[in-house]
């Protein structure tokens, strides 16, 4: 920005009008100067793109658009940004000799962590930390914003006994601009930007919600702290919003659920491995098999690839750079105990378990001669991969580190990719939909800094995924359509799809990446119309991601109420009386015989006790049995979440639970 030569700056605002101001004006004054709802409605500035205070001068000729409500992601940034500065100004309030550290903005609020001066915190503080921040709020106390000195910065933490934060500013180079920000007397160091005052925060949307351990710089040999996490919103509508969709999100919690249902269980035995119990592999073999006509019927080849594959393979695939911390990485042969002498010689005497399935396709692909008539060659593999995800990482089944992918790599002349793109695109979404998700994203993860291959490579391969998303009708804002710069993996631009469950969470799950890398690396070529060797192009793709996790989604979107064609057990023949036992047998006979899955329940209890139970396990079909529905050969039917009972014949439920238990790709 440059200051004009009339001594007054260019003010350009979002409709391409302009505004001359004095130097010393800010972008309140220009909110002010258009109206008072816009200056009421004013949360901050974006000056030439970047978010600013409100209050704080223009600098030159800008670019001006002011930041409202309306603008939700700035906005919901802003505000818990500010929260967690009146969060630590009520904790140190309220608990003298607290030292303070950081408290930045998260996805759905802040956290802030603390040294406290006598014991850790607990939840049971939280109530009063709350209401201490209503009435700071309550004060509306301004956001002013200061440039300071290093020196003076340590100076005065060091007086204030803020060791944390002295130790931090010690640290901050020499000569750079840095700032506090002060609400009332209580200040912090900070970038900003912050709203007006605390008292544009709204009192009645936040919520604290748990406190959990920190060391100092997340390294464990420092001193422990206390993190204070909260979630903070626009308004309470939004806040309450959000606190219900946690309280359902514990309610479908996987891991809760599959208890419930008995599906799979983990231990640390295995630590990132799944225990899948008989009706969890049931859920198992039914997803794979409907993906497996799925892909056979898309002209797609499957394949089975080596568990363990030589580290130089991995060297020169260019995975053992990036991925060697994450591998199980087991010497080649293990030296005899009893030879003293025997050591291990180095990198080619070690084996590693695969953490992805792509360089074992490539050397399949180079088994003969390829000509471009053969291609585009579809090779999918239901792969199990292993990843060494540290303990803390490790979510249930969502985050595993033995997992199997649906995993398929398509290699395709230059000119059939954006087709085939395409093709993979319509395909998942026909899966999503049969799997129950009506609504999801597509977002194109561009270049990251630190990449293989030349920026002509990036620039091609990055538009035929825009060219391939335009040719489905889908690169709208309807189907969330964004690209994200520096998000693609190292070798190539992605196709990320992000699945939208019943609760209204987000799930990236499906992608397609272009690779012209890996081709290179490993000499995979095709002779071509022209008589020479061309390399092919390879397209990474997933639809599930992997089994386990995708498994987890499903679990948590449908609350373990399946679709009746996934659910490990159909229908449970439940006897009111011991006299209908032998009934109960043969109508599970046969609804067996008719390809249902079915279980019979003929224990000595209530029929309510049993009624209960099997709602809990989640069985969406209960066919309730006495002397009276023995002797005139009908069922009484009862449906999972309805207290509504039918009646119908045998061979009327037989037929209604045939046709609902045929996977929707084949009906």
């Amino acid at each position: 920005m440059s200051a004009h030569p009339a001594e007054l700056f260019r003010i350009t605002l979002p409709d391409g009008s302009v505004r001359e101001v004095a130097p010393g004006t800010t972008p309140a004054d220009v909110a002010a100067a258009i109206g008072p709802g816009l200056a009421k409605a004013a949360l901050a500035a974006r000056i030439d793109g970047q978010v600013r205070d409100l209050n704080r001068p223009f600098e030159g000729d800008t670019q001006l658009a002011l930041v409202t409500a309306k603008d939700e992601a700035d906005a919901l940034e802003l505000v818990r940004h500010d929260l967690a500065h009146v969060m630590a100004e009520a904790v140190q309030h309220l608990f003298p000799g607290t030292q303070i550290t950081f408290g930045p903005a998260t996805d759905d609020g802040f956290y802030y962590d603390f040294a406290p001066k006598d014991r850790q915190f607990t939840e049971d503080d939280l109530p009063a930390i709350e209401a201490e921040m209503r009435r700071i709020i309550a004060r509306n106390e301004p956001f002013t914003r200061e440039v300071w000195s290093r020196e003076q910065l340590i100076e005065t933490w060091t007086q204030q006994g803020e060791t944390f934060k002295a130790e931090w500013a010690a640290e901050l180079p020499d000569g750079e601009e840095l700032t506090i920000y002060r609400q009332g007397a209580w200040l912090d160091m900070c970038r900003g930007p912050h709203m007006v005052s605390t008292g544009k925060l709204d009192p009645n949307a936040f919520k604290l919600t748990r406190v959990s351990g920190a060391y100092w710089r997340g390294d464990q040999k420092n001193a422990m702290l206390s993190r204070i996490y909260g979630t903070g919103w626009l308004n309470k509508k939004q806040l309450d919003q959000h606190l219900f969709m946690l309280e359902e999100a514990a309610k479908r919690d996987h891991r809760k659920i599959g208890q419930e249902m008995d599906l799979f269980h983990l231990q640390s035995e295995a630590q990132g491995s799944v225990f899948w119990h008989p009706k969890g592999f049931v859920l198992w073999r039914q997803l794979e098999a409907y993906m497996r006509r799925r892909l056979d019927a898309a002209d797609y080849a499957e394949v089975k690839t080596p568990q363990l594959m030589d580290a130089r393979q991995w060297e020169q695939s260019g995975h053992w750079g990036k991925y060697r911390e994450n591998m199980f990485v087991v010497p080649d042969e293990v030296p005899n105990t009893e030879d003293e002498g025997a050591v291990l010689t180095g990198e080619g005497d070690l084996m590693a378990l695969k953490p992805m399935n792509c360089p074992a396709h490539v050397l399949i692909f180079k088994q003969g001669i390829k000509s471009y008539r053969d291609l585009p060659i579809r090779m999918a593999e239901f792969g199990c991969c292993h990843r060494n995800e540290p303990h803390g990482a490790l979510h249930g089944i969502m985050r595993v580190r033995q997992f199997t992918q649906d995993d398929a790599h398509i290699f395709v002349r230059e000119d059939q990719l954006v087709d085939e793109v395409r093709k993979f695109c319509e395909l998942l979404d026909s899966v999503y939909q049969h799997l129950g998700f009506d609504s999801y994203a597509i977002k194109l993860a561009l270049r990251p800094e630190k990449r293989f291959g030349s920026e002509e490579m990036w620039d091609w391969a990055e538009q035929s995924l825009r060219d391939a998303v335009a040719a489905t009708g889908r690169d709208t804002p309807d189907y969330g359509w964004e690209e994200l710069p520096g998000e693609g993996a190292f070798y190539a631009p992605k196709l990320e799809f992000h699945l939208t469950d019943a609760i209204g969470r987000t799930w990236q799950v499906g992608t397609i990446q272009t690779d012209t890398v890996l081709p290179e690396r490993l000499d995979a070529s095709y002779v071509g119309e022209d008589g020479n060797r061309h390399r092919p192009i390879m397209l990474h793709r997933a639809i599930l991601g992997t089994f386990e996790r995708f498994i987890g989604i499903l679990i948590e979107h449908h609350a373990g109420r399946f679709p009746l064609w996934l659910s490990p057990v159909q229908a449970v023949v439940a006897t009111i009386v011991s006299d209908a036992d032998g009934y109960a047998e043969e109508v599970a006979a046969t609804l067996r015989k008719a390809g249902i899955r079915v279980e019979t329940d003929l224990r000595n209890e209530k029929i309510n006790y049993k009624v209960r139970e099997h709602s809990v396990a989640k069985v969406p079909v209960l066919l309730v049995v006495g002397k009276r529905e023995a002797e005139e050969g009908k069922v009484a039917i009862r449906r999972l979440g309805s207290q509504a009972q039918t009646f119908a014949t045998l061979d009327e439920v037989v037929a209604m639970l045939r046709d609902e238990a045929t996977p929707p790709d084949l009906r």
